[in-house]
């Protein structure tokens, strides 16, 4: 296993950038009617919406703005370029562009024949990677050492960057730049959004042997376009997410899993409190999840 191409990679993923806000999508009202597993569809997917989520404590959720470049290192090109093309698309049809070839990684996929060693390294190699100096960037120390030791096929790290949802000005003290100038908001929404400023997708290939590439390909697009919890039980939901506990689970992503997608990238983000959020994101799922098959896009 080379550790040389990922440090590499690591040391020029792009940083923190500040950016216009994103056109944010208008949340639909729908009525309760179908019920899964004893619950309505509403509250299966706000269950869902929230289960899924892992942000850093006390912070909404966070997404790409506009645009993320999408990189891999360690695997054959053809394998390289296979996942990049399909974490790609999926980011296209959220409404992202992707970044042209040769663009600097803000997502960066790493093939590992061991993923506890890799993630080590890259974690020894470069900690303010992993955990910026800035309020928000990421989770605990204590996820990170989680990162570091877990026996998954797949792990990943995810750093945010809270911004001004009007401007994408940044909105917290970083070195290198001035004061943050926040706007006041009110009791129940912030004028400061948490937009995703890098995102390291480790793959451990011989324990990621027992799922198809399709399934290998989709589960890590999900987990690159959002901050999916590692730990979450998805049991019980038609998602992608539980391939490597079921394989016949799914063949790629589920509705649910691009209902989920669509509801995070298409729901407004100035909420204070982070329920509040999954909640309008359940109601964008379930909006979707109800239009005829025929109507979605496979």
């Amino acid at each position: 296993m080379s550790f040389a191409a990922a440090l590499a990679a690591l040391a020029l993923m792009g940083e923190p950038q500040q950016t216009a806000a994103p056109v944010q999508g208008q949340e639909s009202r729908v009525d309760d009617i179908e019920v899964i597993g004893g619950r309505s569809l509403r509250d299966a997917v706000e269950v869902f919406a929230d289960t899924v989520v892992a942000p850093p404590r006390g912070r909404n959720p966070a997404r790409w703005s506009r645009r993320v470049c999408v990189g891999a290192v360690n695997l054959q090109r053809e394998t390289a370029q296979a996942l990049i093309d399909r974490v790609s698309q999926v980011a296209i049809d959220v409404g992202l562009d992707a970044g042209d070839p040769g663009c600097r990684a803000d997502i960066l996929i790493v093939g590992a024949d061991d993923g506890q060693a890799m993630a080590k390294a890259m974690v020894t190699y470069r900690p303010r990677a992993f955990r910026p100096g800035w309020s928000g960037a990421s989770r605990s120390a204590l996820q990170l050492a989680r990162f570091q030791d877990s026996d998954a096929a797949v792990r990943w790290w995810h750093v945010a960057l809270p911004v001004v949802g009007e401007t994408g000005q940044i909105a917290v003290s970083m070195p290198g730049y001035g004061p943050p100038l926040i706007p006041g908001g009110s009791r129940l929404r912030t004028e400061v959004r948490n937009n995703l400023s890098r995102a390291i997708i480790i793959v451990d290939f011989d324990r990621a042997s027992s799922v198809t590439f399709e399934q290998l390909s989709d589960f890590v697009a999900m987990a690159a376009l959002a901050q999916i919890d590692p730990d979450a039980d998805m049991s019980g939901f038609p998602s992608v997410l539980n391939v490597f506990d079921e394989p016949g689970a799914a063949s790629g992503l589920t509705d649910w899993d691009r209902a989920y997608l669509t509801g995070l990238y298409g729901v407004e983000m100035n909420r204070r409190a982070p329920n509040h959020t999954a909640s309008g994101i359940g109601v964008i799922m379930a909006r979707d999840l109800r239009q005829p098959a025929a109507g979605r896009e496979e």
